[in-house]
């Protein structure tokens, strides 16, 4: 891509994500997303009605007249947005490619994020962490986050959510709220055990977590067009495959059923919020209820 088209693209998302943010998302995000608490502000003498259990002391001493404590909510956060950008997003049968939206939806919470004056970074894996773009505020770092998510190559084609949670939890110091974007594919042994279930939990325990979980209607069902020849997007391995036959659909669609399954029993048992976003359907109802449960 050159440069004058990347940035005919860069508008483009900025344009629709930044009005999503702005006149959509802004007061559901600041409820869904709150800051680490309260924090010390200022002491003033003590008034009728204060909690008497805001009384500095010390400073009362010293004063020899009633002080209180003043707090104020702690807003700014630290966002980092966790993309899959494995060859398993290079795929899509609606209106675009599972990476195409990811890269929307990392667009919309980056905007809502600075509009809330947090910081925001990115780290993209697959499975190796690929890039790391540190957080920081304003509105140029967003869009080099969008940028780089539209023109980005990356060296591996295989998925390593493992890679990309310790990555996080190493890097990231402080408490911080991270949007994982993934289909959530990736498993060990025939009972589609989540291989990464271990790192899933540590991350859980010391950041807020969120799962949007990227899915194309047609990856749920095989079709009946005859035989086909189908390359695996992660492996690079080629195929024939009957897709007319009836065994072959229904062991298709059994191993389909148990990955979401065993995805959404990890998620559920380490309390992480998730949502299912379809390329069919407008990502904004899906984060909206995401939003609001949260709140």
């Amino acid at each position: 891509m050159d440069a004058t088209e990347l940035l005919k693209k860069v508008r483009k998302i900025e344009i629709k994500t930044r009005g999503l943010s702005r006149n959509i998302f802004a007061g559901e995000y600041h409820s869904a997303f709150k800051g680490r608490g309260m924090a010390f502000s200022e002491v003033r003498e003590y008034g009728y009605g204060d909690d008497v259990r805001s009384i500095d002391w010390n400073v009362t001493a010293r004063f020899n007249k009633p002080y209180v404590k003043i707090y104020e909510e702690e807003r700014e956060m630290t966002v980092m947005l966790l993309i899959d950008v494995s060859g398993s997003n290079d795929f899509g049968t609606h209106n675009d490619l599972k990476k195409n939206v990811m890269t929307e939806i990392a667009a919309v919470l980056s905007f809502s994020a600075i509009h809330n004056n947090d910081k925001i970074g990115a780290i993209l894996f697959s499975d190796t962490i690929e890039k790391f773009i540190p957080p920081k505020k304003g509105k140029t770092h967003t869009l080099r986050i969008i940028r780089e998510l539209l023109d980005f190559t990356p060296r591996s084609n295989k998925t390593d959510i493992t890679e990309g949670l310790r990555y996080l939890t190493n890097v990231i110091k402080k408490r911080c709220t991270a949007f994982l974007i993934s289909d959530m594919i990736d498993y060990k042994g025939e009972g589609f055990m989540p291989a990464y279930e271990d790192a899933l939990k540590i991350a859980a325990k010391k950041h807020d977590l969120v799962v949007l979980r990227m899915f194309d209607p047609r990856e749920q069902d095989i079709e009946s067009y005859g035989l086909l020849r189908i390359t695996d997007a992660e492996s690079g391995e080629d195929m024939w495959v009957d897709t007319s036959s009836k065994r072959v659909q229904k062991n298709y669609r059994k191993w389909w059923d148990g990955a979401q399954r065993s995805a959404q029993e990890a998620l559920k048992k380490f309390g992480v919020d998730n949502i299912e976003i379809s390329t069919a359907d407008d990502y904004v109802k899906p984060l909206m209820k995401l939003f609001k449960k949260r709140a």
